[in-house]
């Protein structure tokens, strides 16, 4: 686990959080390209992230950091919602998120992917993603599969989930 300036070298955002979909994500892992594009689109951030070549672990890390450090100053705005929860499926997973902005942030999950070997990582790719981008952001961020077997399905659900509740926390009060 790097320092945050370790994962601040490591990494390059941009975000608009009132934007339309649009992703650009370079992160060294594919399968994390894909599902951080996905949560881009579901959220309708517009979103550009890159990553310094490195080891996966490290790569995962540093993507959930710069997401969540750029997500923080947005949640927390004035006129933000600064919670959301959301439910959604891929195929046959099913998969509920709900946040809050907090300042002591937390991540609750049911979920263990350990044993599964997600583009060949041998760890966990959602909770070292999810545990960062709650760290950083300042988020108490709660994730429950409620069905679901295949990993990919289960990732892409849980990561659509989390970009619906992030759209729903960031948009303003009043919408």
């Amino acid at each position: 686990m790097g320092t945050n300036g370790e994962d601040a070298r490591r990494s390059g955002v941009r975000i608009d959080v009132r934007g339309t979909g649009s992703a650009t994500v370079e992160t060294g892992l594919p399968v994390l390209n894909r599902l951080l594009s996905r949560l881009a689109e579901v959220a309708r951030f517009d979103l550009a992230l890159e990553i310094e070549p490195s080891d996966a672990e490290a790569e995962v890390a540093a993507a959930g950091s710069a997401l969540g450090e750029a997500l923080a100053g947005p949640l927390r705005a004035v006129e933000a919602r600064g919670y959301g929860a959301a439910s959604m499926i891929s195929a046959e997973a099913l998969a509920h998120v709900a946040l809050e902005v907090a300042d002591e942030p937390l991540l609750v999950s049911n979920v263990d992917l350990t044993d599964a070997r997600i583009g060949g990582l041998g760890t966990d790719v959602a909770r070292q993603f999810l545990e960062r981008l709650a760290d950083r952001a300042g988020l108490v961020l709660h994730v429950r599969l409620l069905h679901g077997t295949d990993t990919q399905h289960v990732l892409e659900a849980i990561f659509k989930a989390l970009g619906a509740a992030l759209g729903e926390a960031c948009a303003t009060r009043d919408a």
